[in-house]
C-alpha cells in the first residue's frame, strides 16, 4: 500500500473521531450545572437582568426539548425573557440587608410569617415559564399583602423567587429572579415603599415538594415571602 494511501486513511479516520466527539458534547447540551446558590447573595447582583447568569442562558438553545403539552418544560428564549421583563424592573433598594451599616440583618435575619402574618403572606404561585401570578387566589393574597405594608412602614420583606425542578440551573436561576421581581414590582405599583422589598431567586434548590411530577412542580413554582419588622 502506497505512503499516500496510509496517510489518506489516517486522516480519515481522525476526522471521524474528532465529529463523534463533537456530536457528544452537544448532546450534552441539557446537562445541569453541579453550581448552586450556597450562601445568600445580594439582590443587586442576582435580581436584575445582566447578571452573570444571564450571559450563559444566552449560550444554549432551551427549545431544543420534546413536543409540548401542558406540563413539558419549554423555557422561553432569552431575548424574550428579557424583553418582557425589562418594564417590570424597579431601582433595588438603597440600603443591602447584611451588610456594613445596613439597618437591616441579611437574609438568614429574616423569617417566615407565622399566625396572622401567615394568613397576608402567602405563596404566589406561577404557571410553567412565567413571572406573573397565575390565578385570583394570587391578586387577593397580593393586595393584602400591600395594604398591611402600607400600614406598616417598619415592616420589611424578601420575596423569593422559586422554580421547579425540571432546566439547567442558571435558566431557573433567573427565571426565578423575574419571579421575585414581578412580585415586588406589583406591590410598588400599588403604593408599597420600594425600600420596604428587596427580592433575591433561589432557582430550583429550595423545592417545597421533590416528587418529580406535574403536582409538585406546580408547587415548587412559586415566590414565598421573609419578614423583618424594625424595632
Amino acid at each position: 500500500m502506497k505512503k499516500s494511501t496510509i496517510l489518506t486513511l489516517i486522516l480519515s479516520c481522525a476526522c471521524c473521531l474528532i465529529l463523534d466527539s463533537c456530536k457528544t458534547k452537544s448532546s450534552n447540551v441539557w446537562d445541569d450545572s453541579d453550581s448552586t446558590m450556597g450562601s445568600y447573595k445580594r439582590p443587586k447582583e442576582r435580581a436584575l437582568w445582566g447578571s452573570n447568569d444571564t450571559a450563559d442562558i444566552a449560550t444554549v438553545d432551551y427549545r431544543s426539548s420534546s413536543t409540548a403539552s401542558n406540563s413539558d418544560f419549554i423555557p422561553l428564549e432569552d431575548e424574550d425573557l428579557k424583553g418582557q421583563f425589562s418594564e417590570l424592573i424597579f431601582a433595588q433598594p438603597k440600603d443591602s440587608p447584611g451588610e456594613d451599616g445596613s439597618a437591616l440583618p441579611g437574609i438568614n435575619g429574616f423569617s417566615s410569617p407565622t399566625g396572622t402574618l401567615a394568613q397576608i403572606f402567602k405563596n404566589v404561585y406561577f404557571n410553567t415559564d412565567e413571572y406573573t401570578p397565575k390565578d385570583a387566589d394570587s391578586s387577593a393574597t397580593i393586595q393584602k399583602i400591600v395594604s398591611h405594608l402600607k400600614t406598616n412602614p417598619n415592616t420589611y420583606v424578601f420575596v423569593t423567587g422559586n422554580c421547579d425542578q425540571r432546566g439547567p440551573e442558571a435558566y431557573n436561576q433567573s427565571l426565578g429572579a423575574k419571579r421575585s421581581n414581578s412580585i415586588r414590582s406589583l406591590l410598588i405599583k400599588q403604593g408599597v415603599n420600594a425600600e420596604q422589598i428587596h427580592t433575591v431567586s433561589y432557582g430550583k434548590e429550595k423545592l417545597a415538594d421533590t416528587h418529580n411530577n406535574s403536582e409538585a412542580w406546580a408547587k415548587n413554582r412559586r415566590a414565598e415571602f421573609k419578614i423583618f419588622v424594625k424595632r
